[in-house]
C-alpha cells in the first residue's frame, strides 16, 4: 500500500454565482445541509486540514470554522489564483508539506476516496500533478499541487498572464485519475438553479 503524504485541501469558493443571480455557491442549501457544509464532511477525512479560499468579508464563512484566505496575487480572479494561494500559506503555516489538494467548494458529492487515489496516481507515474476526471471531462479545479511549483505558478499568473489551468498544467507531467459517474457523477457542481434543483434528487441517491 503506497504511503500517502499528510495533505492539506483548499476549498476554492471564488465564484461569483452569476448564474445563480450572484452570492456564494457553497452557501445554497441540498437536503437541509450547505452545499459548503457536505463538501467539507467529504474531505475531513481525507485531508491534514482544510482551509477556504474566498474574497471578500471572511466573516461570512465564520460558522464553518476554517481558515479563509484570499488571492495572494491582486486582479486575478479565477481557480489558479486560489491554488497560488493555498500553496503560499501552505508553504508559511507547514513547511512540513509537500502537496495540497484543491476541491471546488461547490461539487457536494465529491469521492471519498479522492486523495488516496490522486496520490497513488502521481507515485506510480512519476507525475508533477495530478487532477480527476469523469464521464471523458477532466476536472481541473479539482486536483494535487505541489508546494515546490508555487513560484512558477505566480509567474505564469503575473507575469504571463495565464489564467486557465489546462495552459499551465499542459508544461508539467500530469495523472489524470477517472471515476466511475454512475449512479451520480461525484464532480458533480451546482451552477445553476436547475442544478440545485438535480442535487436535490442525487443527494437522495447518496445517502
Amino acid at each position: 500500500m503506497t504511503e500517502i503524504p499528510l495533505t492539506p485541501g483548499v476549498l476554492l469558493a471564488g465564484g461569483l454565482a452569476r448564474r445563480m443571480g450572484g452570492g456564494d455557491k457553497p452557501m445554497r442549501t441540498i437536503g437541509g445541509r450547505t452545499i459548503l457544509d457536505r463538501v467539507i464532511a467529504r474531505l475531513k477525512p481525507q485531508c491534514d486540514c482544510l482551509i477556504l479560499n474566498a474574497n471578500g468579508d471572511p466573516a461570512r464563512f465564520a460558522a464553518f470554522g476554517l481558515p479563509v484566505i484570499a488571492d495572494t496575487v491582486q486582479d486575478f480572479p479565477g481557480p489558479l489564483a486560489g491554488i497560488l494561494a493555498a500553496l503560499d500559506w501552505t508553504a508559511a503555516n507547514r513547511p512540513d508539506v509537500g502537496w495540497v489538494l484543491s476541491a471546488a467548494a461547490d461539487c457536494p458529492f465529491l469521492p471519498r476516496d479522492l486523495v488516496v487515489r490522486l496520490h497513488q496516481a502521481r507515485i506510480e507515474q512519476d507525475a508533477q500533478l495530478a487532477v480527476a476526471a469523469s464521464a471523458g471531462q477532466t476536472h481541473p479545479v479539482i486536483g494535487l499541487w505541489s508546494v515546490r511549483l508555487r513560484e512558477e505558478l505566480r509567474h505564469a499568473l503575473v507575469v504571463e498572464d495565464i489564467r486557465k489551468i489546462d495552459r499551465w498544467t499542459a508544461r508539467y507531467k500530469l495523472a489524470t485519475v477517472t471515476w466511475p459517474a454512475e449512479p451520480l457523477d461525484p464532480f458533480f457542481n451546482a451552477n445553476t438553479m436547475d442544478d440545485i434543483a438535480e442535487a436535490q434528487r442525487l443527494a437522495e441517491l447518496d445517502g
